[in-house]
Parts: C-alpha cells; structure tokens; sequence
C-alpha cells in the first residue's frame, strides 16, 4: 500500500514539478525554475531506485544493490543541495553566489561514494552486511549523509518557517506552510537513518531495504513539497470549485427566506424555474437581488417602530450580542410580509441604517445566511402571523 502511494507522489510531483517549469518561465528565471525542477526530479527518483518495480527492471543482484542503495543516497544529497540553491536563488536573484554550495554538495557526493565503495557490501537475505575491516567505511557513509543532510534541512526549515510566518495571507503563505510540512518530513526521513547508524555500528548489518516509516515518511515528503511548489498551479481550479460549493451552500440557506417573500411578492422572481440554470454562483447573485427586492416591495409595511421593541426583546430573551441584528432583520421582515397580507401599512419613520453600505454579493449573501438561520430557527413567519404582525418572541 505505501509503495503504491509512494509511486502514485512520485507521478505527481513529477508532473507538477514540470507544470511549475512551463507556467513560470516567464516570470522567474530560468535558473530558479530548474533549480526547483531538480529538487523535485532528484527526491522522486530518489524514491523510485529502491522500489520493487526498480529491482525488477535491473534485474536482482548485486548490481541492484549498488545502483539502488548507491543511488538512492546520492539522489537524496543532490535534492537537498538543489533545495537550498533554490531558496538562494529565490531570495538573491542573480546576486545569489551558488557555486560555494554547488562545491560542497559535489564534494559530499564524492566522499559517500568513495566510502560506499570502500565498504564492499555484501548482501544476505534482507540485509547487507559489511566486514570488520570495511565496516569503517560503512559508518563513515552513513555518518557523512546524515551530517549533511541534517544541518542543510534544518537550515532550509528554518528559512522556509520564518518566510511563511512573515508571508502575507493567501497562495504564497498556504505553499510556504505545505513546504515546511514536507521539509519536516524530510528531516524526519533522514533522521529515521541514526538507529540504522547505531544498528550497524553494534551489528556491521543493516537493512536492505526502506522500512515502513521511512516510505511513510518519503511519500509525505513527496505529496507537500510537490503540493507546496506547485500551488500557484492548482489553486485557482481548486478555490473555482470551492467558490462554487460555497455559494451553492449559501443559496440553499438563504432559501426558506426567499421562499417566504417569493410567496408574498411573486414579481421578484426572474426566471421561474431556471433558478440554477446559470451556475451557483448566478443563482446565488440573482437569488439576493430577488430577497432585496421583496424587501422594497413591502417598505410600506414595515412597523418604524418594531426594530428596537425586537431588539429589546431579543435581549431579554438572551440573544447572542452577535446574533441581534439578523434577529431583527428577520423579525420586521417577518411582520411585514404579514402586514402585508392584511394590507396594513405604516408611516415611513426614520430610515434604518443599512448593515452592510457598499457590500458585494459575498457579504450580503453572509448576512442574509445570518437573517434565514435566525427566521428558520425562531419560526418567525408563523409566529408573526399569530401575533398579527407584533414583534414575534425571540428565541
């Protein structure tokens, strides 16, 4: 099951890797983009060379076991030197001196695998195992993978920390905090490898192949980082397709108040039985446009003096401070479509202030959702109408 997600991560963080390339080639250099890309390329296949599909397709062996264990630790080193590179690249621009961290990552890379050389592994079973006089060389791989593969992610955490904290609200916070998860996941990845330090260094075994935590890890190293990077990519279809349930939701709850004032003023309705027939978010437009049209229609029957006998009730009764307001609204509006009926009609008072002055549809349709919870929840209609337009009890 992990390998199968792991080889599911690997796919996607290759394509997104690739989207991330062509939809930003135009607005970040060419050198941040590949840069980025190779982090991506290196972390995945990283992944791939110890997988089953990978042994299969080399054939098992010894010469499995030096390409997958080989390249899979040098693949690590090279992601992580291309993570930092790009956050220099990132944050310096063409100021951002790379090779001095090119060279040392080079250098780390050659050490490992002259150590791993020198370490003659030999394979038994489901370790490797390693002679009394290779063994040195053995720990001294592992060590120098873990030296620098820890001090480069805790770095490389604690930059990416301090810029999402910093980051304004919004795409660029929300990638940042995906990457920090995934630079996390790495650390612990790599930091799962000290027990096998200490395994080896008591034992001069170890195990030949990833272990259950280690491809948990490395695939929720995968999914963010690709998550993370790519967000730019994905985010707009996804918060298109979040706008649109979100407004579906609002029409469905501002529904038992525009049905109330559909029955008492029919004319506010713009196109009978095609309510959805422009999308959610139309319907949810046409929707409180139709509301506040019924609304005009029954000015004249509105009590000037009902609001603040509602609100002194609504207070009574222990009304939430917050939830006054849309009580009040739903209160008059509930004993207007009542006088309504009747034909009853009032002076116009003194205008009440408007709520929401210069409010778009998002707002509206909110504070509409407010008003309908309230007449939904305190049966406002009925009870305006049994009290023959009074202010009905607050709940």
């Amino acid at each position: 099951m992990i390998e199968t997600l792991a080889y599911h991560l690997c796919v996607v963080g290759f394509a997104g890797f690739g989207y991330k390339l062509i939809e930003a080639r135009h607005s970040q250099p060419a050198r941040t983009m590949w840069l980025l890309a190779g982090f991506g390329i290196c972390i995945a296949t990283g992944i791939l060379v110890l997988t089953p599909a990978m042994e299969a397709l080399i054939g098992p062996g010894p010469v499995f076991e030096w390409v997958a264990t080989l390249a899979g630790d040098e693949l690590k080193l090279g992601a992580i030197g291309f993570a930092v590179a790009f956050t220099q690249s990132m944050w310096r621009g063409d100021r951002a001196r790379l090779a001095p961290h090119a060279a040392v990552t080079g250098a780390t890379m050659v050490l490992l695998a002259v150590c791993f050389a020198l370490s003659e592994p030999e394979r038994v079973g489901d370790e490797t195992v390693y002679s009394p006089g290779t063994l040195p060389f053995a720990v001294g791989d592992k060590i120098v993978f873990l030296l620098y593969s820890l001090i480069s992610l805790g770095l490389l955490f604690a930059v990416f920390v301090r810029s999402a904290w910093h980051a304004e609200p919004g795409p660029l916070r929300a990638g940042l905090w995906l990457l920090v998860v995934g630079v996390g996941s790495a650390v612990a990845w790599t930091f799962w490898d000290v027990d096998d330090v200490r395994r080896l260094a008591e034992t001069a075994r170890i195990g030949a192949r990833e272990d259950l935590p280690s491809s948990v890890l490395a695939a929720a190293t995968v999914g963010f980082v690709a998550a993370g990077a790519t967000l730019s990519a994905w985010s707009p279809a996804m918060s298109s397709v979040l706008g649109r349930v979100r407004a579906y939701r609002a029409y469905r709850r501002i529904e038992p108040l525009w049905t109330a004032l559909r029955a008492a003023v029919p004319g506010i309705a713009l196109d009978p039985g095609r309510e959805l027939a422009g999308g959610a978010e139309f319907a949810l437009y046409r929707r409180v446009i139709e509301i506040r049209d019924g609304h005009l229609a029954l000015r004249a029957h509105f009590d000037p003096d009902l609001p603040a006998r509602a609100e002194a009730e609504a207070r009574r009764a222990g009304v939430r401070e917050a939830d006054i307001a849309a009580t009040v609204e739903a209160v008059t509006l509930a004993a207007a479509i009542e006088a309504g009926r009747e034909g009853r009609r009032f002076e116009p008072g003194e205008a009440t202030p408007d709520p929401l002055p210069d409010a778009d549809v998002a707002t509206e349709a909110a504070w509409l959702v407010r008003v309908s919870r309230a007449w939904r929840r305190a049966g406002l209609a009925e009870r305006a109408r049994a009290a023959g337009g009074a202010p009905a009890e607050t709940p």
